[in-house]
């Protein structure tokens, strides 16, 4: 070989020995990638399996059914200026409205949203609810034109409280316990109302509660407000719960006369169900045993917003760890608890596209099981009233529904949807109407006050 070639075929096999270096190591690459997406493929597997199938027989919890005291729904005819003080979970509204009775409705309306900060959520019952009233009087001073309340009278409260009450009049109730993360221990036992309305006295506001409703009672109070065929309700949001009106004849637990309605309606507390039929996967079972309320709420840890979240995060928690679904280091993000409530943006925005869509496939398998969850619980409602079967008059039904996740999700609304359709069947589907009830807790709760009010002053005259 001539000098000239030498360096020529040296560099030649250099070049050969590079590349084959080079292939070495992109394909062991692509094998480690290829492992690392089969894991997490699997974990999104033993995720999908279970979600999509009913647990094992075996025993169940009942459910509470509590009657509320609620023996008839707004009419229409409702008018004055009424308040409602709306605590559903980690946030609480207030409200007044103006009512105009039949012809005019609502005249004018306001309100105002307050986070509740996480150390009351935990702390004495006076501190939250010294908290509640002060805000409550801030707003009372801000009372505008447009709102009149006749000379010498006492301001009214509709007090929607969404946690287990066992109500003992339509303005009384001691709480059975707390949920959606609440744990003030010392307010069990006592009577919720009784609490405010010294709180709201220490805060020097000439207002009493007069109405105490579930923020489900409220939802179909407002629901029924708007569409006289509206016959349960069921909230969708931070927690989850359904009630609907039931004829007297069928509430065993009733003692004393009827009411002139022949009426009531029932607080199911559906958040408490809990059966082997439901479908449990290691991560609902770890988050479950972590929480606040081991053992209870299981229904409700598998259908509302403040668990799926947090189901979703363990899941990529678990695929970050076991298949470096994010590279190789764990998003610190990842590892904090329930940061999934404030939205996934900020863990996927450095992703790429495959990470993202296996990342949008854990979302959509959680969310599709709390769809069909939500929507089998309506379905047993329906059945119970007998409205799942087609009526020869083409009966219209209407569900009325709040809450964050099934108005800002719509993936979940959807599939909610469509399962209960398939549930129903077609003929009896398209009689059934489910209708986004807005703030429907909140305008329940003061239609109620004002219905009360009305009925009381009819008395007296």
């Amino acid at each position: 070989m001539s000098p000239m070639r030498k360096p020529a075929a040296l560099v030649a096999s250099t070049a050969v020995f590079a590349a084959a270096a080079i292939a070495t190591v992109m394909a062991r690459q692509r094998l480690r990638e290829a492992r690392r997406w089969a894991r997490a493929g699997a974990v999104l597997r033993d995720l999908q399996e279970p979600c999509a199938a009913p647990g094992e027989s075996g025993s169940s919890v009942l459910l509470k059914m509590l009657v509320t005291y609620v023996d008839s729904l707004p009419s229409g005819g409702e008018k004055g200026l009424f308040y409602a003080l709306d605590l559903g979970g980690t946030n609480f509204r207030v409200l007044r409205i103006q009512f105009g009775g039949k012809e005019q409705r609502i005249v004018k309306q306001e309100s105002k949203g307050v986070s509740i900060p996480q150390h009351l959520m935990s702390r004495g019952s006076n501190e939250l609810f010294d908290f509640i009233a002060a805000a409550l009087a801030k707003f009372v001073a801000s009372e505008s034109e447009g709102f009149h309340l006749p000379e010498g009278m006492q301001r009214q409260l509709g007090f929607t409280f969404s946690f287990p009450v066992k109500q003992n009049s339509a303005a009384s109730g001691t709480l059975i316990k707390w949920t959606k993360g609440f744990a003030i221990d010392e307010m069990v036992g006592k009577d919720v109302v009784a609490e405010l309305n010294k709180a709201i006295k220490r805060q020097g506001i000439d207002m009493k509660v007069t109405a105490l409703v579930n923020d489900t009672v409220g939802t179909l109070a407002a629901g029924r407000y708007v569409d006289n065929d509206t016959v349960t309700a069921v909230i969708l949001g931070t927690g989850t719960n359904a009630a609907y009106i039931e004829h007297m004849n069928s509430i065993p637990k009733w003692c004393g006369p009827p009411p002139e309605s022949g009426e009531m309606v029932i607080n199911m507390e559906w958040g408490n169900f809990k059966s082997s039929h439901l479908p449990l996967t290691e991560f609902d079972v770890a988050l479950d045993a972590e929480s606040l309320n081991p053992g209870e709420q299981i229904y409700e840890k598998l259908i509302s917003g403040m668990y799926m979240g947090e189901i979703v995060r363990r899941v990529l928690l678990k695929m970050s760890q076991d298949a470096s679904l994010f590279a190789d280091n764990v998003p610190p993000k990842l590892e904090i608890p329930h940061i999934l409530r404030h939205g996934i943006l900020g863990i996927i925005e450095n992703t790429c596209g495959k990470t993202r869509k296996l990342v949008v496939d854990v979302c959509e398998v959680v969310a599709t099981r709390s769809a069909r969850l939500a929507a089998a619980g309506i379905h047993g409602i329906l059945k119970k009233l007998g409205r799942d079967i087609a009526s020869p008059d083409k009966q219209k039904t209407v569900i009325a529904v709040d809450g964050g996740v099934y108005k800002y999700y719509t993936f979940f609304a959807q599939c909610m949807e469509s399962t209960l359709r398939d549930l129903l069947g077609e003929e009896v589907a398209t009689s059934v109407v489910i209708k986004l009830t807005e703030d429907g807790s909140g305008t329940g709760a003061a239609l109620l006050a004002a219905s009360y009010s009305q009925r009381l002053q009819a008395v007296d005259d």
